[in-house]
C-alpha cells in the first residue's frame, strides 16, 4: 500500500497516513483499506512519527568548563523534555535531521568563528565583553541553530544558564528548593528572542561559605560539607552569576577544634586535606575563582592564640604559616586572597599584648603578606575585609599598598555604621549580608535595602570593583542571595521592589505571592535593630539564668553573673516583635490557603520561618512572667509570687516542647529533613533544654 507522511508540525505531532490509489479502484475498496489502517493504528502496529533529537555542537578542544556547563544543559534539557541530546564536535559531520545548538566562544568553537566572521552573529573579545554573552537563533546550513556562546567561557555559561531559565524554565535554586520544571514534551528550542547579556557591572562577586553549620551537620560526618551538597551550592552560584567562592569553615575554623561546644558534637574532629584540594579543583572546573582568607588559626595548620596577639614578637611565626599555605596546602590554588585588620586566630578587634599601635601593625602586615603573595601567585587578586574596627583604622592613617582592594562591610543588616572618610584612590567595593549570625537560623529578607544601599555604595564611593556576600548556611537566605546577584550585575538598573514581587509571583502566583511578600516584610520589620533569632536564645539564656540563680558561663570569655536587669531590658521589645510576628504569621497563613497544603517550597520558606521563630518568643514571653514574679518575691518577700512563678512551670515545658516538635518536624522536603533539630543547629548563644527548667524549678522551690 503506497503511502507518504504528512508534518503538522516540527516534530512535535505524529504523522497523517494519506492513502495514494489507483483511479480503478472501488469506493469499497477504499473503505476496507481505510478500516483495515484505522485498525493497525489502534493496536499501535504502524507509526511514523519522527523521533526528535537535539545536537549540542562544542568546540574542538574545550575546557573542564564549558565541557561540565554543557552537560548540565544536556542534563536540563532530557530532564524538561526526555529528547535525547547528544554532544558533538564542531569539526565533524553535524546530523542535518536533528535540531542544533551551538555552544561556546570564538576561541573554542570554530562553528562560532564562522558565525561571526559570517556577521550571522555579532560576537568578539570586546562585545559583549569580558563574562558576557549572547542568545540567538539564527540560518545555518538552511537550517535554524541556536546559539549560546560568550566574550568568553563565563560569558557562554551565563548564555547557557539564561537560556535555561528563560526557555526551559529551570530554577537555579532547584536542589534547594524542590522547584522542579514540568515536562515539556512540545519543547520549542527557538522559543526566545535574540538578546545580549551584557556582562555584570561588579567584576568579582563572590560567595562567603561562613557558618554553615545546620548544611555541614545534615549529614555525618558533622561539621563537613556533603559532597553532593557543595558542587549544588557551587552549581547554583555559578547560575546567578557568582563568580568566586571563599573557603572558610571547611579549613577548619578555630571554634570547630577549640570550643566545648563544637567539641562535644564532633570529638575527634579533623580535616581532609584531600577533601579540601577536591573542592577547590570543583570550583575552578565550574569557572569560579577560589578566594581564602589568611587568617591563621584554622586546623590546616593552627598558630597558637598568644602568637597572633603581638605581631612585634611574632612576626616570623606569622610569616612561616603563610608560606606554609602557599607551598604545602591546596590554598596555593586560590585566585583572591584576603586579609582582616584583626586578631588573626578568632574574629576580634586586634589588641596588641606588647603595646604596638595595630594602625602601624597592619600598615606592615599587609606588606609582608602582599610581598608572599606577589611571590608565590603574582597573578592573584588582594581584598582587605574592613570590618568596624578596621572601617575605623582606614579612616584614622590605615594605608595598605594600593594594589589592594577595600571592600567596605556593612553591619550584618545592609546597612552601614562607618563610612569612608576618602577612599584615598583604591579600588573599592563591599562586603555585604544575605544572613547574619543574629538571624543565622530564620532569615531576614531585605531586597529593597539591597537595592538602596547598594546604589548609594556605588554612587557615592564608587565601590563597584568587588562584592562579597556572607550567606551563611546559604538555604535560608535564598531570596537576598539572589537579589544580591542581580544588583551586581546592573546597580542602577535593580528594582528591589519590582524584584521582591516577581520572585514571589513566579514561585507562588500573584495572590499568594503578595502574601508571601508581605509576610517577609513583616519578619524583616521584626528584626530591626540588628535583632534576629539567635539574639532571642541569647535572652532566653539570661532569663534562664536568672530563674536558677545561675551564671552565663562563656568558653574562651568571662562569666556573665545576671541579673532582673539583664532580663528587665528584653520584656519590651519582645512583645513588640512578637506582635509583628504574629502579624507575618497571618499573612503567611493566608498564601498557605492559596497554595495549598502541597506546595513543599511555600511551607518550607515562607510559613515554616515564621512558625519557628513565633514558637521561640511565646515561651521566652512566658519565661518574662516568670522572672516578673520572682522579681516581684525579691522586693517584697512574698512567696506567693514564687508560687505564681512554679504555677508557669507546666505552661514553659509545654511551649518548650512546641519549638522541639515544630523543629524536628521540619522541613516537608525530604532532602532537609533535620535542618532544624537542635541537635544539627550552631550552637553559637545556646538552646533551652528541659533540663534548664528542672533547674529553674529546682531552685524556685528551694526559696519557699
Amino acid at each position: 500500500m503506497p503511502r507518504d507522511c504528512f508534518k503538522l508540525s516540527n516534530y512535535t505531532e505524529p504523522c497523517v497516513p494519506i492513502m495514494i490509489y489507483h483511479s480503478t479502484m472501488g469506493l469499497f475498496k477504499k473503505n476496507l483499506h481505510i478500516n483495515i489502517l484505522i485498525i493497525l493504528l489502534g493496536l499501535g502496529l504502524v507509526s511514523c512519527k519522527e523521533k526528535r533529537e537535539i545536537y549540542l555542537v562544542i568546540g574542538e578542544n574545550i575546557g573542564k568548563t564549558e565541557r561540565l556547563t554543557t552537560e548540565q544543559f544536556k542534563a536540563d534539557i532530557e530532564k524538561v523534555s526526555e529528547i535525547p541530546v547528544s554532544i558533538v564536535k564542531a569539526n565533524k559531520n553535524i546530523p542535518s535531521n536533528g535540531e542544533i545548538i551551538v555552544l561556546g566562544t570564538r576561541s573554542t568553537n570554530q562553528l562560532i568563528e564562522e558565525l561571526a566572521l559570517k556577521n550571522s552573529i555579532i560576537l568578539s573579545e570586546d562585545f559583549p565583553g569580558s563574562r558576557g554573552g549572547i542568545l540567538a537563533s539564527v540560518e545555518y546550513n538552511r537550517q535554524k541553530v541556536v546559539v549560546l556562546a560568550g566574550s568568553d567561557v563565563q560569558g557562554m555559561q551565563y548564555a547557557v544558564y539564561q537560556y535555561c531559565k528563560d526557555v526551559l524554565n529551570v530554577d537555579p535554586f532547584e536542589y534547594w528548593n524542590g522547584n522542579t520544571p514540568q515536562l515539556n514534551t512540545n519543547l520549542n528550542l527557538t522559543n526566545f528572542q535574540n538578546k545580549v547579556i551584557p556582562p555584570p557591572e561588579i567584576p568579582i562577586l563572590c560567595y562567603f561559605e561562613n557558618d554553615v553549620d545546620e548544611l555541614a551537620n545534615i549529614k555525618e560526618p558533622k561539621l563537613e560539607y556533603d559532597w553532593k551538597n557543595y558542587t549544588e551550592l557551587i552549581n547554583s552560584l555559578v547560575r546567578l552569576k557568582y563568580n568566586a567562592i571563599q573557603l572558610f569553615d571547611m579549613l577548619g575554623r578555630p571554634e570547630f577544634f577549640l570550643r566545648p561546644e563544637y567539641q562535644k558534637i564532633r570529638p575527634a574532629y579533623d580535616i581532609r586535606i584531600s577533601f579540601i584540594d577536591s573542592m577547590i579543583n570543583y570550583a575552578h572546573d565550574m569557572g569560579m575563582m577560589v578566594q581564602i582568607d589568611m587568617a591563621l588559626g584554622y586546623k590546616i595548620k593552627p598558630m597558637a592564640q598568644d602568637k597572633a596577639d603581638c605581631w612585634a614578637k611574632n612576626k616570623q611565626d606569622w610569616i612561616d604559616t603563610w608560606t606554609y599555605y602557599f607551598e604545602e596546602t591546596p590554598i596555593s590554588k586560590a585566585d583572591i586572597f584576603i586579609l582582616r585588620p584583626r586578631n588573626q586566630v578568632w574574629d576580634w578587634e586586634y589588641k596588641s599584648s606588647c603595646g604596638e599601635d595595630k594602625i602601624e601593625v597592619f600598615n606592615e602586615v599587609y606588606v609582608e603578606l602582599g610581598n608572599l603573595i606577589d611571590h608565590y601567585k603574582p597573578e592573584a587578586k588582594k581584598v582587605l575585609i574592613c570590618y568596624h574596627d578596621g572601617m575605623q583604622m582606614f579612616n584614622d592613617g590605615f594605608n595598605p599598598p594600593k594594589d589592594w582592594i577595600i571592600a567596605w562591610s556593612d553591619n550584618g543588616n545592609a546597612d552601614f555604621d562607618f563610612l569612608p572618610k576618602s577612599t584615598k584612590g583604591y579600588d573599592f567595593g563591599t562586603y555585604m549580608h544575605a544572613g547574619f549570625w543574629l538571624n543565622h537560623t530564620i532569615h531576614n529578607p531585605y531586597p529593597e535595602k539591597i537595592d538602596s544601599i547598594m546604589k548609594q555604595m556605588v554612587k557615592d564611593y564608587g565601590a563597584n570593583k568587588y562584592c562579597l556576600v556572607n550567606g551563611q548556611q546559604f538555604r535560608p537566605f535564598l531570596l537576598n542571595i539572589e537579589a544580591y546577584s542581580k544588583v551586581a550585575d546592573n546597580v542602577f538598573a535593580f528594582n528591589g521592589k519590582q524584584f521582591y514581587s516577581d520572585w514571589a509571583t513566579n514561585y507562588f502566583g500573584e495572590e499568594a505571592g503578595r502574601h508571601a511578600v508581605q509576610s517577609m516584610k513583616k519578619l524583616h520589620e521584626a528584626q530591626y535593630n540588628r535583632s534576629g533569632y539567635v539574639l532571642h536564645l541569647w535572652e532566653i539564656r539570661e532569663a534562664i539564668a536568672y530563674l536558677r540563680d545561675g551564671a552565663i558561663v562563656r568558653p574562651g570569655k568571662s562569666t556573665i553573673q545576671v541579673n532582673y536587669n539583664h532580663v528587665l531590658s528584653d520584656y519590651e521589645h519582645v512583645d513588640d516583635r512578637l506582635l509583628t510576628l504574629e502579624q507575618s504569621l497571618e499573612e503567611a497563613l493566608k498564601g498557605e490557603a492559596i497554595v495549598g497544603n502541597d506546595d513543599v517550597f511555600y511551607h518550607d520558606y515562607i510559613l515554616l520561618p515564621v512558625q519557628i521563630y513565633v514558637d521561640l518568643l511565646v515561651f521566652e514571653t512566658q519565661l518574662h512572667q516568670m522572672t516578673q514574679y520572682k522579681k516581684q518575691f525579691e522586693d517584697t518577700g512574698d512567696k506567693d509570687y514564687l508560687k505564681k512563678a512554679l504555677d508557669g512551670m507546666d505552661d514553659a515545658r509545654k511551649k518548650l516542647e512546641v519549638v522541639y516538635e515544630r523543629s524536628i518536624k521540619g522541613d516537608k522536603n525530604p532532602v532537609w529533613k533535620g535542618w532544624y533539630h537542635p541537635e544539627n543547629r550552631r550552637p553559637n548563644n545556646g538552646f533551652p533544654t528541659f533540663e534548664m527548667l528542672d533547674a529553674i524549678e529546682h531552685n524556685l522551690k528551694g526559696m519557699l
